[in-house]
Parts: C-alpha cells; sequence; structure tokens
C-alpha cells in the first residue's frame, strides 16, 4: 500500500501539470462514469494528500479523493513536468515504471555534497514526453504498455478514470476508493485522519500525536498503522521508525515515555520529508555518497530492519524477526528493541 511519501508526490504532480487546466473526464471502465461526468470539462482548482488519501478540486466546488489501496496506481503520459528532486538517484521517477523514453537521460539526478539529491532544484521543472507509474510497488503491476508516442494514449487494463489536458494524461488504475465529495464530506473524511507532518502545523501534530498515543493501550505496532492516530504511515515506516526508536512493537502506547513518543514523530516528519524529496524510503543515516548511492539503487541497502527477517541484525547480529502484527508483516530485532 503507497506510504504517505507517494501519494505527496503524486499530489505534486497533480500540481503541476493539472492546476489551472481544464480536464477531459472520462471511466474506460464504466465504473466511475457517473462522476467522471461530474468533473469533464472543469478546471482542476487544486491537488493535496493528507496521509495515503488524495485530493483533487475542482470549479464548482466539487472534490475528487483517491485511496490507491493496495494495488491501485496512477499512470502518467504526454509532456510531464518534473524537478530534479522528483527523479531519485537511479534516474527514476520515485517507485515508478517508464516506457518509450531514455529516462536515465531526462531525469539525470542532481546531488549535493553529501551525494544527496539538491534541495536547491525544488521549483525548477523540466519538461519531458514520458509515460510513468506512480505507485508504492511496481512488481506485479505489469507493463504500462507501448503506446507513449501516441496521442491520446490508447487505454490499457482496467482504467478506472482517466484525466486528460491537451498535452497530459492520468489513468487510474484498481484504488480502493474514488469517489466525488462535496466540501463538507471532504474536510470529514480530513477530519477522521490522524496529524501530517507535511499538513500539519509542526507543533500542534506533536502535541495531537503523542496525546492521542499516550492514552492508547493499543501497542505501538498497531498505532503507527492507525491513519486516525498519525497519517501516512505504512509497513515499512513503521518497522523503521520503531527500530530507530529503539522500541519494542509490543509495547502498549500509553507506556511509552513521552520524549520517546515526540521523537517518533519528530523522525517521522524527517523521514516523510526524505521520502518526498528521493521518492525512496531511505531510513538509514550518515551513508557516504557510495553507500548512499548504493541504497537508492536496491531497498535491501536503505533499510535496518524491513524485508531483512531471519538475516542478522545491522548493529548487534541477532537475527531479525518476522511476525504478522495487523494483519501485515513486522520486522524488528528483539535484542536492539527491548
Amino acid at each position: 500500500m503507497p506510504e504517505g511519501h507517494s501519494v505527496h508526490r503524486i499530489a505534486r504532480q497533480f500540481d503541476r501539470n493539472y492546476v489551472g487546466r481544464v480536464v477531459a473526464a472520462s471511466s474506460p471502465q464504466g465504473r466511475f462514469t457517473a462522476g467522471a461526468a461530474v468533473i469533464d470539462g472543469r478546471e482542476v482548482a487544486s491537488a493535496r494528500a493528507i496521509g495515503k488519501q488524495m485530493f483533487l478540486g475542482f470549479d464548482g466546488d466539487e472534490w475528487l479523493r483517491v485511496h490507491l489501496g493496495m494495488y491501485g496506481a496512477w499512470d502518467f503520459a504526454g509532456e510531464i513536468e518534473v524537478d530534479p528532486t522528483i527523479a531519485s538517484a537511479n534516474g527514476r521517477m520515485g517507485q515508478t515504471n517508464q516506457r518509450g523514453t531514455d529516462i536515465d537521460a531526462v531525469f539525470a539526478p542532481v546531488f549535493d555534497s553529501a551525494g544527496e539529491n539538491s534541495l536547491s532544484s525544488i521549483g525548477a521543472p523540466r519538461r519531458a514526453r514520458v509515460h510513468v507509474r506512480m505507485s508504492e510497488q511496481t512488481q506485479g503491476l505489469g507493463e504500462v504498455g507501448d503506446g507513449a508516442h501516441q496521442w491520446p494514449p490508447p487505454v490499457v487494463g482496467q482504467v478506472r478514470l482517466r484525466l486528460m489536458t491537451d498535452t497530459t494524461c492520468a489513468d487510474l488504475r484498481g484504488p480502493t476508493t474514488c469517489e466525488l465529495q462535496t466540501p463538507d464530506e471532504m474536510q470529514a473524511t480530513i477530519a477522521k485522519l490522524g496529524p501530517d507532518p507535511l499538513v500539519d502545523d509542526p507543533t500542534a501534530g506533536e502535541e495531537r500525536f503523542t496525546a492521542t498515543v499516550r492514552r492508547k493501550p493499543t501497542p505501538i505496532g498497531l498505532l503507527l498503522m492507525d491513519q486516525t492516530v498519525v497519517s501516512g504511515i505504512g509497513n515499512v515506516y513503521r518497522a523503521e521508525l520503531l527500530y530507530r526508536a529503539l522500541l519494542d512493537p509490543h509495547t502498549p502506547g500509553r507506556l511509552v515515555p513521552e520524549d520517546l513518543a515526540r521523537q517518533i514523530w519528530r523522525d517521522w516528519s524527517r523521514l516523510l520529508v526524505i521520502g518526498v524529496e528521493t521518492g525512496q524510503m531511505m531510513t538509514m543515516d550518515d551513508l557516504d555518497p557510495e553507500a548512499y548511492r548504493r541504497a537508492m539503487a536496491h531497498r535491501d541497502d536503505r533499510h535496518w530492519v524491513y524485508h531483512r527477517a531471519g538475516l542478522p541484525c545491522r548493529v548487534c547480529g541477532t537475527e531479525i524477526v518476522l511476525e504478522e502484527m495487523g494483519a501485515r508483516k513486522l520486522y524488528w530485532c528483539p535484542s536492539c528493541q527491548k
């Protein structure tokens, strides 16, 4: 399931390529025909992400709410505006698939003196005709197709919603939620979500998160996945945040020390920004430039415990444990996380 950084990146792409432009909306699959008819021919007024939810606002006070869920993805085709911080160190647009262009040449990464993507490049968009997929996972989603140079692109597979401008096309496949909301309904949806470090006031978000966690008897490993407690954290960030805090996942929230709860919020705030800037869930610190590039290219080199079941802990050598918590796989070190 897409974690918060991916959804924020997708919203940025919509902000850059759709806001202020009139769209042609359709539902090739037929499951969103009525909704597409409502927004067809309207101008996109805003794009925003909160946790794992994305909202597109249209003139006339209609809001499109999309939750990608486990299998959803947006495919962008045409002339896509990006900036170098949307390109990750291996030349890919985050965790995406591309067809029809030399993507390494188009999205050449920009590094600072530490080997990381340059923050100063934000707001310097490039234009290129490409076909990209934006979602959390690429394995199992299949190829996008060979229509990158056709306009409009051919419909491939089960497209729930197609949004087109004169130059850009976005196809939505497999979402858990795709619905229109009134402004009141949109606000009601947001009100149910926990704080998001990229949306909420940092101090207010920290206070709300800390207070919620410390009054709950629920294990912290479940609380971090509860989108009413904190927005955007998924399976990868849960495991990594808990390891970085050296915290046993089974610790009841109310027994988590206040300073440690605050540390987790601040760490999540930092990791989320890194994820948005690089397109990768980079959770290891103090890597030299070569190790950083290696980690950006290979997931196995960028996490402390996630996906490392049975392997030795990078710090103490204890075998990393895999168990199920909240119907999802949880990875942790029983020695470091006491």
